[in-house]
Order: C-alpha cells, then sequence, then structure tokens
C-alpha cells in the first residue's frame, strides 16, 4: 500500500471544485473518508484508480469494510451502484441481462442486467463459478457485453468495484491471470487503529452510511476529472522507467509469469491520476513507484520455492507483494523532474 500523499505543491484555488480539477479530486477523496475513516491511502489508491478508468479488486477478510467502500465512492459521484452478490449459482445472463420474449411484438427484447450501472460492487467475486466470472472480461476491457450476438455499450464512466476473502477459500473459484489482469490495483484495507475503529463504531451507531452523503460531484464531472487524468505530462524518462518495471517481472528467475504490456499502460495511467491529487501537472518517478505493488503484484506468478508452501491464498498474496517491492528496488531510478 503506498503512503498517503502530502498536500499538495500549489493552492487549491477557489472552492468550486468543478473549475478546478485537483480541488475535485481531494474534495472526491475527502468525500469518501466522511464514512471510511483512518484509511487515507486506501481512498487514494481507489481514486487514483477510478480516474486512470481503472477497476479494482479488495482483498481484506470479512467486516473491513470492503463493501462500504465501494458504496461510498458511489455515493460521493452521484452514480447508481448495482450489487452483485457473487455464489455459485450465479449465471452469466444473471450479470449482463439477457433478451425476453414479448409475445405481443414476436421479438426478443434485451433487459439490461445489473452490469449496466456507473459503480457495481461485485461482493466475492471468487465465488462464482469461472463460466459466470468470464462474463465480466468484455466488459471490464471493453466497456461492452455481448449478448445474444448484439453488442451494448455499457455507461460511462464505469467501475467495477469486487472484493474477495485472501484467508476462506471453501467453495471458491480462484480467479484466473485474464481476470485478475482486468483490475488495475489490488487494495488490500489492513487494520484500523483502536481510536479510529472506536469513531468508526460510534459513527455507525449514529447512521453515518454512505446512502445519507450529499454527492461531491455528478458523472459528467467524473468524467472530466478523469479527461484532466490522462492529460497530466508523462516524460519519456518516466514512461521509460514504468516499462522497464513491468518488462522486469518477465525477465526475473523470481517469477513464472510476469506482468504484460496493458500492466504497463495502467501504471502510467494510475500515475498520472496520483499526480493531479498532489497537485502537479506532471509525473514523477516516485509516483510509478510507489504504485508498483498495487498495479503490479496481482498480476505476478511467483516461480515454484523450494520448501515454500503457496498453498494458501493469503501467502501467496504476500509474496507477490514483496517480490513487486524487490523488483521496485532493483530498478534505478536517474531522473528526478
Amino acid at each position: 500500500m503506498p503512503e498517503p500523499l502530502p498536500a499538495p505543491r500549489r493552492p487549491l484555488g477557489a472552492p468550486d471544485v468543478q473549475g478546478d480539477p485537483v480541488a475535485a479530486a481531494r474534495a472526491l477523496v475527502e468525500g469518501v473518508e466522511r464514512v471510511v475513516r483512518g484509511r487515507r491511502a486506501a481512498v487514494e489508491l481507489l481514486v487514483c484508480a477510478v480516474l486512470a478508468r481503472g477497476h479494482v479488486l479488495v482483498e481484506d477478510v470479512p467486516g473491513s469494510g470492503k463493501t462500504t467502500l465501494a458504496a461510498t465512492l458511489a455515493a460521493c459521484v452521484g452514480a447508481g451502484a448495482a450489487r452483485i452478490q457473487a455464489t455459485a449459482d450465479l449465471l452469466p445472463a444473471d450479470v449482463t441481462g439477457s433478451g425476453i420474449w414479448h409475445p405481443a411484438s414476436g421479438e426478443l427484447r434485451f433487459v439490461a442486467g445489473p452490469l449496466f450501472a456507473p459503480v457495481v460492487l461485485v461482493d466475492e467475486l471468487n465465488r462464482t463459478s469461472p463460466r459466470t466470472q468470464s462474463a465480466f472480461l468484455e466488459a471490464m476491457e471493453e466497456r461492452a457485453v455481448t449478448v445474444d450476438g448484439v453488442r451494448h455499450r455499457l455507461p460511462e464512466p464505469f467501475v467495477v468495484v469486487a472484493t474477495q476473502n485472501p484467508l476462506e477459500q471453501h467453495g471458491t473459484y480462484p480467479l484466473p491471470e485474464g481476470q485478475l489482469d482486468r483490475f488495475a490495483v489490488r487494495l488490500v484495507l489492513g487494520p484500523l487503529e483502536e481510536r479510529v475503529e472506536r469513531q468508526v463504531v460510534r459513527e455507525q451507531l449514529a447512521g453515518n452510511r454512505p446512502e445519507r452523503l450529499e454527492p461531491v460531484l455528478e458523472l459528467a464531472g467524473l468524467l472530466a476529472l478523469q479527461r484532466a487524468a490522462a492529460d497530466v505530462h508523462v516524460a519519456d524518462a518516466v514512461l521509460d522507467l514504468a516499462v522497464r518495471l513491468t518488462r522486469g517481472t518477465r525477465t526475473d528467475p523470481r517469477v513464472l509469469v510476469g506482468a504484460g504490456t496493458r500492466a504497463a499502460i495502467v501504471l502510467v495511467r494510475c500515475a498520472q491520476a496520483r499526480a493531479l491529487l498532489a497537485g502537479r501537472a506532471h509525473v514523477l518517478p516516485e509516483d510509478v513507484q510507489s504504485l508498483v505493488v498495487p498495479v503490479l503484484a496481482h498480476r505476478l506468478q511467483p516461480a515454484p520455492q523450494p520448501g515454500a508452501d503457496l498453498a494458501g491464498h493469503g501467502l501467496r498474496t504476500l509474496l507477490q507483494e514483496r517480490l513487486a517491492a524487490q523488483l521496485a528496488a532493483d530498478v534505478p531510478v536517474a531522473l528526478h523532474r
């Protein structure tokens, strides 16, 4: 998990967040924090992924606030959030929608499924079958679904926030590499400090819920923020750093399967969003390096090691994160501007 960002290096300007992308991005972070307390770095990472037009995989134990995080994000952007509870008997049509026969007209009419929402929360994605998991592949990459041979565009913006429990793996189907590669970042919330946890309990008892939040941005404002993040300047040397880090995962003997070109693209896009949050018009090398673990780790398949037990999902996750951090430390950085 990257460290929380320092204060922006330039004044935020007028309080009209719609007219200032830096202020708007910071307002979105602060809006989510009105419910999700004590997780500044995680919230900033979530916002970076959303501004980069990416999807987020949240891994943590039950009751850690995964669902609340996604619901709060949806509330802050004024989006209608859809929730999909992944189960073994969930079918692809339950996700994408299907054609319904209308006898009066004698034709099939498409009825959209819950995937047609700006923010989609998929709870415990790894509990649904590979057949249903595949229903998300086209949607997450191409922002469209094909049903009965007809292609249907998904709304813009479109964000999938999926969760999975890293500990209890009975009755689950491990997410394949192709599915994991669709997620821009893997986010681990981690434990709360006792003081913060006490505050969360008190606020929840008082009814501090996502549905009570006033939107910080409308959907049009979020789209404008995504465009602003894409306009952040990326110097050739910074781009080269991202490519070298990604390519290094494919040649290191500790890695069986490394990250592909899509990972390098996502790494740069998330670095642009991080620079925007920091109030900069350009990406720094530290933006790229700070995102290596959340962007690349879940894409790595560690090489078998003598005596290493990788049967546990949590142990594999830990090894992936350590490996990504080691690879990042091995790449020298000569550029600082």
